[in-house]
């Protein structure tokens, strides 16, 4: 079989090198050993960074079930009770300005604790905050790992586990259904579930399963074609469960899990398909901390979901927790699972000026600041303490400093330095980190004006071959019409490739397929397996490489 070949980012490549299995298995936990690059990360440099104290709910109690490190407790945040365990689920705010829960429970008094979640029932609750407390108020139906999302066409989709509801309105009636999944001649990795959805700019939708493939769909309800062949997240030995993605008006963003490790990995893209994996946590136990001091160390953080604003930037993270292993969550005691929310600091919105690509022999910068509703730049940055550049720079205290600053109306723009920013040919964004003048972190993201953030995004299946031709189906999968593409096959023969066929194929539209016909340079026996690897380029659109065995025909 093909030897496929895995692009890593920097991170990945130092993930690849340090991130060791270390310790010993205790039930359902194994530490791990960071590598040793991310003690070099400034505030800031990890998603888990961003996570803030909690603004007291209701009222601090005693008065319910949980080990001493989750008591006391303000149970009001999220959504918890005494007769049922609660997990997953995330929020989508109605048109009548509450905030509405999509979430799974089972009772507490099971005879299997917490092992009745197959079994469990969503849950439709409601609040008038996104941090809670939440109330139910209907019942939907089976399923787990609940994540709710609205189409262009306006039907809300709850996916669960094996299957969906749909429904035009927030408070039903729902429908229960099957997604149609077309895995385009790949393998599914770790089976499709625990899916995840991020609306493009066009209505169509981007899905991560489990195992980390990526799929596509017209519209959210219609079909999901996979693209990818092999999982998309970082190469380490992880037992990888609970992707959640998001889009905002920068780029994608991924979060996924290593249950076992009770840690997660934190990837950045520009198209949903090509990802970057940042160093550091994206979270871990011990987050949940109350500006008044109080700390709620559950044990366990899973099932991840994002709240977003306006702009798609995350303003809350929500969360599964449980107070002790799993397996020690039984019947009639005093453990239990609920779902929490903890705000998130929101990125600044930043735009860079520069039109031309920036290198790093480029002498400034020039980055917008804008203002908006309770917050000043000019009068609140620390602008002493800002970097601009890369990731990989600025999340490791370095990148370009502040050269000089004016006013722009409300907002404020920066010039910065042109030593240290660290672009390369493959950067897709800009970052800033810093303070504001009361020592808090300030970051956020600027897209680059000469990156194409809406490609073409072509792929093929498994063509078919025959002693004289070969044919390749090829898709786009991007929100725009592709240039003329061209197609190359290899076959592999005694680990060397060897050019089987050539040639062009038409612009296509999104979602399009077409048949391409490529004549044989090299004779092939009818009935022999051969091993494949085909590319396909065009001008628009980022190469891709599907490799595949197949028998001639």
């Amino acid at each position: 079989m093909l030897h496929h070949k895995i692009k890593t980012s920097y991170a990945g490549l130092f993930l690849i090198a340090c991130f060791f299995w270390s310790g010993t298995i205790l039930g359902q936990v194994e530490e791990r050993q960071r590598p040793e690059e991310w003690e070099n990360l400034v505030k800031g440099g990890k998603f888990i960074d961003l996570f803030q104290p909690i603004p007291p709910i209701g009222q601090l109690t005693s008065n319910t079930w949980g080990k001493a490190d989750v008591v006391p407790r303000y149970i009001d945040n999220g959504i918890e009770d005494n007769e049922w365990s609660y997990w997953g689920g995330n929020i989508l705010k109605g048109e009548d300005g509450k905030f509405h829960m999509y979430v799974c429970r089972w009772r507490e008094d099971s005879p299997k604790g917490h092992h009745e979640w197959p079994n469990s029932i969503v849950v439709h609750a409601e609040s008038d905050s996104p941090m809670g407390p939440f109330r139910v108020v209907d019942e939907i139906g089976k399923g787990h790992n609940p994540e709710i999302y609205k189409t262009d066409a306006g039907d809300y989709v709850l996916y669960v586990i094996d299957g969906r509801y749909s429904s035009r309105s927030l408070y039903g009636p729902w429908e229960y259904s099957k997604y149609e999944f077309d895995q385009r001649d790949r393998p599914i990795i770790e089976g499709l579930s625990n899916l995840t959805f991020a609306k493009r700019e066009d209505g169509s939708y981007l899905m991560v399963c489990r195992g980390g493939g990526v799929w596509f769909s017209k519209d959210g309800l219609s079909a999901f074609y996979q693209v990818t062949d092999k999982r998309v997240y970082p190469p380490v030995d992880g037992r990888f469960e609970d992707p959640v993605v998001w889009r905002d008006n920068i780029q994608y963003h991924l979060i996924v899990n290593d249950w076992l490790g009770r840690i997660a990995f934190y990837l950045r893209s520009k198209d949903g398909v090509h990802w970057k994996t940042d160093p550091g946590e994206a979270y871990m136990p011990g987050i949940t901390i109350y500006e008044d001091g109080t700390a709620e160390d559950w044990f366990k953080y899973e099932r991840i979901k994002i709240f977003q604003d306006g702009l798609g930037r995350a303003t809350q993270a929500n969360f599964a927790v449980i107070d002790t292993l799993k397996n020690e969550d039984k019947p009639n005691d005093s453990h239990s699972s609920k779902n929490i929310g903890i705000p998130l600091a929101v990125g600044l919105q930043l735009e860079l000026l520069n039109k031309k690509p920036i290198t790093r022999q480029s002498n400034s910068m020039k980055l917008l600041v804008k203002a908006e509703r309770g917050f000043n730049p000019l009068e609140e940055l620390d602008l002493n303490s800002l970097h601009f550049g890369t990731s990989e720079e600025v999340d490791f205290g370095k990148g370009a400093k502040v050269k000089a600053f004016k006013a722009k109306g409300d907002d404020l723009l920066i010039t910065f330095e042109g030593l240290g920013n660290g672009f390369k040919e493959d950067d897709f964004v800009g970052k800033l980190i810093g303070k504001n003048k009361d020592g808090q972190l300030v970051f956020g993201y600027s897209r680059l004006p000469w990156v194409d953030y809406n490609p073409a995004i072509l792929s093929t299946r498994k063509p078919v071959v025959n002693q004289s031709t070969v044919t390749v189906p090829l898709e786009n999968f991007g929100q725009v019409k592709s240039k003329s593409s061209t197609i190359k096959v290899w076959r592999e023969n005694d680990g060397e490739f060897e050019l089987l066929a050539t040639g062009k194929t038409k612009s296509l539209k999104p979602f399009e397929l077409v048949n391409s016909k490529l004549d044989n340079l090299t004779s092939l026996s009818k009935g022999e397996t051969i091993d494949l690897r085909i590319s396909v380029t065009s001008k628009n659109a980022q190469e891709e490489i599907f490799e595949i065995s197949t028998v001639v025909e």
